[in-house]
């Protein structure tokens, strides 16, 4: 069992509100999503910040 998520697959994709901003998603093996950002931002950089933030790891 992947206890500490080393598994999980990262995704970082713009939306789709009318101004597309850029968010993360954090998926288990499973296919259950266990994380997402909870904003938007206009800048990627801005986005995988708060993703590391949350456990992203380059």
């Amino acid at each position: 069992m992947d206890t500490e998520g080393k598994n999980d697959k990262w995704e970082f994709y713009k939306d789709n509100a009318k101004n597309p901003e850029w968010r993360w998603r954090r998926t288990a093996p499973n296919g259950r999503v266990v994380g997402a950002s909870s904003e938007g931002y206009h800048n990627k950089s801005d986005c995988l910040a708060n993703a590391i933030r949350n456990g992203f790891e380059e």
